[in-house]
């Protein structure tokens, strides 16, 4: 790269999907519906009425005759909000088709299956329910000129409903809009680095540092309103998908696309882009094993921009380089409070994964030894937290 060319390739944010007051929240609010009236008055409205739809014998039949919906149309005439709801829609359908009923259902008919199928595709993402669908893209502010946080917030979409679901999925937005200033701030700390002006560098992660502080107080509150029997049983079960899952070993067929069963993983955090960028930025890598395997694999359920930021930062930053051959002892001190935090808040998530997943009572097709991506999940998350530990840097003697 050419002299000071890291700030040229982020100038703009908005290529990557995001904005500096939103990080990788959608730069405008999400909308319930598509827009498109025929849509919205068959498919959309099935999926917004989940929560009673779930409660019938005839749950199955009544999706598999929905319309299907031109989805070259759509995309033709939608835009990028109103493209998201609908694969929100088509998302949140299938997984209450798979798993709302006794038996997981292994094929999904292809009113369904091939609209969504094609517009996963055109979104660059598989056709299961993914992160953004569940939580970037699917909430409502009560008062739009207050800020994306809890009490202001709700969500558009439900599987059953009710507080304990709600909390859980909007814990979720709002760490994401804690994280905006600290995503905000990386440009402009690259610029610093490659520039080599240490005080420039100590005034972003100062930024940063109160960022990711902000994030792990944020899900510390996710036992306020959010009961791990309540998550088990009722929330945890629709998020599964269905790849290296005992109950749909062979995957999931997706009829009228063709023959062959298809295996994606299942909704989890780990398809956020926030901490993945933030082990990017601060040059915390994780060895090759399977758990880095399975990370690589999660970029392929993130919006198409946060993949491509995530990428840049990884190959472009050095950070950490300069810190440990540049940095003074207070610059070393505040990288440090951002790796620990880091750190911090994977601890906090290993905590509330054996409290909500692990201490449960393995019920049905809901196991407790494999997250909602497919992983053994307890020894990922220490592996991730003691990885991040070991990137402190010490003090120069």
């Amino acid at each position: 790269m050419t002299k000071h060319a890291v700030g040229a390739m982020f100038k703009d944010l908005s290529a990557y999907s995001m904005s500096p007051g939103r990080g990788f929240l959608p730069i405008d609010d999400p909308v319930l519906l598509s827009g498109d009236a025929d849509f919205d008055r068959t498919v959309g409205a099935a999926a917004l009425g989940l929560h009673k739809l779930l409660h019938s014998a005839h749950m199955r039949d009544l999706i598999r005759v929905l319309p299907e919906s031109p989805i070259d149309d759509l995309v033709a005439k939608l835009q990028p909000p109103q493209l998201a709801a609908v694969m929100r829609a088509y998302s949140y359908l299938t997984h209450a088709y798979v798993w709302g009923d006794e038996e997981p259902a292994r094929v999904l008919p292809a009113n369904i299956a091939r609209p969504f199928y094609k517009l996963a595709d055109h979104l660059g993402r598989p056709p299961v329910l993914s992160y953004d669908s569940y939580a970037l893209s699917n909430w409502r502010r009560f008062d739009p000129g207050k800020p994306i946080q809890l009490g202001n917030i709700v969500l558009h979409q439900n599987f059953l409903g009710g507080q304990d679901e709600e909390w859980f999925i909007l814990i979720h937005v709002e760490i994401e809009a804690k994280a905006a200033a600290a995503l905000a701030h990386i440009p402009e700390l690259l610029v610093a680095v490659e520039r080599q002006v240490g005080g420039q560098v100590h005034a972003n992660l100062l930024v940063m540092e109160a960022s990711l502080a902000s994030m792990r107080q944020s899900l510390a509150r996710m036992t306020e309103r959010c009961d791990p029997y309540i998550y088990y049983q009722r929330v945890r079960p629709y998020i599964h998908g269905w790849k290296n899952n005992p109950a749909l070993p062979d995957g999931l067929i997706y009829e009228g696309v063709d023959d062959t069963p298809r295996q994606f993983r299942g909704e989890t955090g780990a398809q956020s882009t926030i901490i993945p960028v933030m082990d990017a930025l601060f040059g915390i890598a994780h060895e090759e094993d399977e758990l880095r395997t399975y990370l690589m694999e999660m970029r392929d359920y993130m919006p198409s921009g946060h993949r491509a930021f995530l990428k840049d930062v990884e190959t472009h930053s050095q950070l950490r380089a300069f810190v440990r051959e540049h940095g003074n002892t207070s610059l070393r001190a505040l990288y440090n409070a951002c790796v620990e935090h880091i750190s911090e808040f994977r601890t906090l998530h290993l905590e509330f994964a054996a409290s909500y997943i692990h201490a449960q009572a393995e019920s049905g097709d809901n196991p407790v030894h494999i997250g909602t991506g497919g992983t053994p999940f307890m020894t990922y998350l220490k592996k991730h937290r003691d990885e991040s530990r070991r990137h402190l840097i010490a003090d120069k003697m």
